[in-house]
C-alpha cells in the first residue's frame, strides 16, 4: 500500500472529521495494545484481526495507517509517553525531597506506570525488539531520551550538592539498561521480588552511581 487510503471529511453523528479520526485511531491502538501486547503478539496479528479487534474495517485501518509495523510504531510511543508523564510530574513532586527518597519517588512512579499494564512491559521490551532498523532506531532514541532525563537529574543532583560532580552519559545509558533489563524480568516471573523490592535496589544502583564510595555531600 503506497498511502493511507483519504478519511472523509466533515461532520457526521455530531463529531467533526478529526475528532472521529482521533476516536478511530484510538481505537486501533487499544487494539493493538490488546493483541501486540499479549496473545497473539505483534508478528501473528493481521490488519483484519485487528480491525475485528477494534470494531472497525479494514477500510479504516488504511485510512489511518499504512502497515501493522506503523500501528506498533504509534503503540510503542504512547506507551513511553505515558511512563514519561508519569515521570515528570513524580519528578515535580518530589523537588523538594532529599535525593534517595526523590529517587524513590521518581522510579516508583515509571515503575508502576510501566508494569500496571503487562501489555506495557511486552510493547515496551519484547514486541518492538528486531522489527526493522526504523523501528529499532526509534526504540534507541526513546532509550536515550530516558538517558537524558536521568542525565538531567544527575546534574540537578550535583547542583545540590547530593552527587558527584561528573559526566553521567555513559553512566546513565548503563543504569537504563539496568531498569528495562530487571522490570522486564520481573514482569516475566523470573525475578522473585516484590515491585517496591525492585524499585528500592533500583534505587540502590542509582545513589551508588550518584555517590560513589569515598565522596561526601558539599553544602551548597
Amino acid at each position: 500500500m503506497a498511502g493511507r487510503l483519504k478519511a472523509p471529511t466533515g461532520r457526521y453523528g455530531g463529531k467533526t472529521a478529526e475528532q472521529r479520526q482521533a476516536e478511530r485511531r484510538r481505537r486501533f491502538l487499544d487494539a493493538a495494545l490488546q493483541l501486540f501486547g499479549d496473545v497473539p503478539g505483534y508478528r501473528a496479528t493481521t490488519v483484519a484481526a485487528l480491525s475485528e479487534t477494534a470494531g472497525l474495517s479494514t477500510r479504516q485501518f488504511y485510512e489511518e495507517f499504512r502497515t501493522l509495523e506503523d500501528v506498533l510504531a504509534a503503540l510503542h510511543l504512547q506507551v513511553n509517553d505515558w511512563a514519561e508523564q508519569a515521570v515528570i510530574a513524580a519528578v515535580t513532586g518530589a523537588e523538594h525531597l532529599p535525593l534517595a527518597e526523590r529517587a524513590a519517588a521518581i522510579f516508583r512512579a515509571y515503575a508502576a506506570n510501566v508494569t500496571a499494564d503487562p501489555r506495557r512491559v511486552r510493547i515496551t521490551f519484547v514486541e518492538i525488539i528486531g522489527v526493522s532498523p526504523r523501528l529499532e532506531e526509534q526504540r534507541l532514541a526513546r532509550r536515550a531520551r530516558w538517558v537524558r532525563l536521568v542525565c538531567a537529574e544527575a546534574e540537578a543532583a550535583v547542583a545540590r550538592g547530593e552527587a558527584a560532580p561528573r559526566d553521567y552519559q555513559l553512566a546513565a545509558t548503563a543504569f537504563i539498561g539496568s531498569v528495562n533489563g530487571l522490570l522486564h524480568d520481573w514482569n516475566a516471573g523470573w525475578v522473585e521480588a516484590t515491585l517496591d523490592e525492585v524499585v528500592d535496589e533500583l534505587v540502590r544502583q542509582l545513589l551508588g552511581i550518584l555517590q560513589p564510595v569515598g565522596w561526601g555531600p558539599q553544602e551548597i
